[in-house]
């Protein structure tokens, strides 16, 4: 069946729907909101049945905002006659301000009230991701050439969260994933090649783990894994050796408290910066010593550690990387969202200092059911 993005981006339809987001039914019952807020449903069911008020959401970062189809769709699905809220909004994927409003609900508050702190939750997490995602993607173009940005967050969170996390790595700008799951709301498949696992199998022979791969995934570019003995050169040079054309590229991921053995070799080098992890000298060696041999087809991916900060110091100096596998950097959750009633029953009416903020910008939402 044809994902519903791929009909979104036919201009199909204008947003995604609870078809992708598949919700839990519990948000229904209010098992994900907090109390106050199932108490303030009662409370106005009771004593202001007649209520109407208008809902607008906010952050204070420069930020890609991400989440507002999931909400859209959250609200739709779950709030009491939801024909009847009239909803403006930004759309994924816009750049956003401080103090921005990018969501505004109209409506009587018990029917969507008790959805402010999800929808917040939804906002927070989704933007957080696409924002970082597009730092990092913008830092990879830093020296003036695209570097493809690979999502590898797979072991940082929940695994459940991997689904919303891949959606929006992609509005961020990442187009390739390390699970299936990243990839379930936009429609692609997840990209991988080798773990250490797979070298330790062959007892640290990386060749021999290679042959392996390539035997049972021969229409695979083949991408070769060189930091399992601490050596990347050494094992780098016996695989292009060995597969010559056929190798397409080698991902060193040396850990940030070891020490490469070219290091070792040419202690005459050391003294002038800091030789853990993967570091812009060792990737200069490593792409002088294939380039030497012939293997400049051979391209090579960093990964390890990196955050838009490393990737721009490297992009600063043009180390010859050309691709980079970033992960937990990219899940942290830094940008929080607030849902304030501004407007009731026709009145602006809010809490101090946070009053209507009118966004020309929105557009509205028409209902699907």
């Amino acid at each position: 069946m044809e994902k519903e993005f791929a009909r979104k981006l036919n201009g199909e339809i204008d947003r995604l729907t609870n078809e992708t987001f598949k919700f839990d039914q519990r948000l229904k019952e209010g098992w994900f909101s907090a109390v106050y807020f199932l108490k303030t449903k009662e409370i106005a069911e009771k004593t202001k049945p007649n209520n109407e008020v208008v809902m607008q959401f906010f952050q204070k970062d420069e930020a890609v905002l991400c989440g507002t189809d999931e909400a859209i769709a959250l609200l739709h699905t779950f709030a009491d006659n939801p024909e009847e809220l009239e909803i403006h909004s930004l759309k994924d994927g816009d750049k956003i301000s401080p103090f921005e409003t990018v969501l505004t609900i109209k409506g009587s508050y018990q029917s969507f009230g008790y959805l402010e702190g999800v929808i917040d939750g939804i906002l927070a997490r989704r933007t957080s991701v696409a924002t970082n995602v597009y730092n990092v993607v913008k830092a990879g173009r830093a020296s003036g050439k695209q570097k493809p940005i690979i999502f590898m967050g797979d072991r940082d969170d929940h695994y459940t969260q991997q689904a919303g996390d891949g959606y929006a790595a992609f509005i961020g700008g990442s187009t390739a994933q390390a699970t299936h799951a990243m990839n379930e709301w936009w429609g692609k498949t997840g990209m991988g090649t080798m773990p250490h696992a797979l070298i330790q199998l062959f007892e640290g022979d990386t060749v021999a783990a290679a042959k392996a791969y390539h035997d049972v995934y021969p229409e695979d570019d083949l991408t070769v894994l060189i930091d399992y003995n601490n050596d990347v050169i050494t094992d780098a040079l016996k695989v292009a050796r060995e597969f010559g054309e056929t190798l397409k590229c080698v991902r060193l991921d040396t850990s940030g408290n070891m020490v490469d053995k070219y290091f070792l070799r040419n202690a005459h080098l050391l003294g002038k910066f800091d030789p853990r992890g993967v570091n812009p000298e060792l990737i200069f060696a490593l792409r002088k010593a294939l380039d030497d041999e012939g293997y400049q087809h051979v391209k090579i991916m960093a990964s390890g550690g990196f955050t838009e900060e490393k990737i721009r110091m490297f992009e600063k100096r043009n180390v010859p990387v050309d691709l980079y596998g970033v992960g937990r950097n990219l899940l942290d959750i830094n940008i929080g969202f607030t849902g304030d009633n501004v407007v009731l029953n026709g009145k602006p009416v809010s809490k101090a200092g946070r009053q209507q903020q009118p966004n020309p910008r929105l557009e509205k939402v028409d209902y699907k059911k």
